[in-house]
């Protein structure tokens, strides 16, 4: 009876220490990188991948280890259904138990786009149509049809997007994205609105907007900015019109050669402030939060006009003769 209890001990003292080993070289393979075809490797989960078919993308996507081991990894560590669906990226280095993690956390590789200041809607579209990361799902709708679909019917989509860098995951959709920036618009046109002058011509934040689109353009050097701001808003107050080039250039569209002629200026459009009197009755760029904050709370100023130096800079008149003076010095080349 004591030689079969010896036996039995035996037994079980082997089988532990074959365990022991066992886990021990489970627990090496699980900090060891995992052996990759390339140095960066691209990883996408569709939503409702089972933790097995998980493993398989995994090895699809170019790490070279068995799949069924990755699997059962998986299942031992019962992290198997946290596992997040996305595109993600795998480098040099990554081990089973890092790639868990990541998967789990669901750490995407992200991708960034910038929208920058002064831009048209149409210089965003054409930047998110030649991204390869995002998914293209505006490429056959108007600009109506946007809007609509962000949840801004009859909304111009000028100017309504925030100039920003945002980073998303690949494979997202542009709607995505634009949706971000219009909400990113929103916040920051609702804060600045928030912050304006008691004395301002505004009457909406829509036509804080507007404004803040124009002194965008019309900013040259930022230290200007206020001031041109306020020249327009003298402008307003005093019923005169705003006589900006650049919204008379953004209302003749592509029949613009990058000239500005006196028959242009004479030739009304809805956005010419030349002809028209008031603000124009949308944006013409998409204005930075420096911009917004000028157009609501512009510089106090004299001046009810400005003409552009050739440096960056602008000249401020008060009076229609100090500004004849200005444009025949710094646009004319008088003394």
């Amino acid at each position: 009876m004591q030689k079969v209890v010896r036996r039995f001990l035996m037994v079980l003292l082997f089988l532990a220490a074959l365990a022991a080993l066992a886990g021990g070289v489970a627990a090496w393979w699980l900090g060891q990188p995992l052996r990759m075809s390339a140095q960066t490797l691209e990883l996408e989960i569709e939503p409702g991948t089972s933790p097995r078919g998980v493993a398989q993308a995994v090895v699809q996507a170019g790490v070279q280890t068995d799949a069924r081991l990755l699997y059962y990894w998986f299942r031992l560590s019962q992290q198997d259904r946290q596992i997040r669906a996305g595109n993600y990226e795998l480098t040099a280095g990554t081990t089973p138990r890092s790639l868990l993690q990541k998967l789990v956390r669901g750490e995407e590789s992200l991708r960034a786009i910038t929208f920058v200041e002064g831009w048209t809607f149409r210089q965003m579209r054409a930047l998110i149509a030649k991204d390869e990361f995002l998914k293209h799902d505006t490429v056959a709708m108007s600009e109506g049809d946007i809007m609509a679909a962000l949840g801004k019917p009859g909304v111009a989509a000028e100017g309504m997007f925030f100039p920003d860098t945002y980073t998303y995951a690949k494979g997202s959709s542009e709607l995505a994205v634009l949706r971000r920036a219009l909400h990113a618009m929103e916040r920051r046109l609702d804060e600045m609105w928030e912050q304006r002058s008691a004395d301002t011509p505004l009457k909406s934040p829509y036509e804080a907007l507007i404004l803040a689109s124009i002194v965008e353009k019309e900013t040259g050097r930022a230290s200007d900015r206020g001031q041109i701001a306020g020249v327009f808003a003298n402008r307003l107050r005093a019923g005169m019109r705003l006589q900006t080039d650049p919204s008379v250039i953004y209302g003749m569209g592509e029949a613009f050669d990058g000239n500005i002629r006196r028959k242009d200026l004479q030739t009304d459009t809805p956005w010419n402030t030349y002809t028209r009197a008031g603000l124009p009755p949308t944006p013409i760029a998409m204005p930075g939060k420096a911009s917004l904050l000028a157009a609501v709370r512009p510089e106090p100023t004299k001046a009810y006009y400005f003409v552009a130096r050739g440096d960056g800079s602008s000249h401020f008149s008060p009076n229609l003769d100090e500004h004849n003076r200005a444009v025949n010095r710094y646009i004319r080349g008088g003394n």
